[in-house]
């Protein structure tokens, strides 16, 4: 019985931390946009890849890479 004086407070104490945190994500907007990075990683960021791949390309044959204009 004498291991509940000390894990009484200790279950309080993490609680209440939760509890804290949980008030804090609130407060600084954590779940303002529910939404959003669910459609962020359907975002088409590939689009970079394919110049670069020609550049490497064109200086394993020694070529000068083209200008982008």
């Amino acid at each position: 019985m004498n291991i509940l004086i000390v894990l009484m407070p200790l279950a309080l104490a993490l609680g209440l931390t939760g509890l804290a945190a949980f008030f804090w994500s609130m407060r600084t907007g954590q779940y303002s946009d529910m939404e959003g990075p669910g459609w962020r990683i359907l975002d088409d960021d590939d689009l970079a890849t394919e110049p670069v791949a020609a550049e490497a390309a064109a200086d394993q044959r020694g070529a000068a890479p083209r200008q982008r204009s």
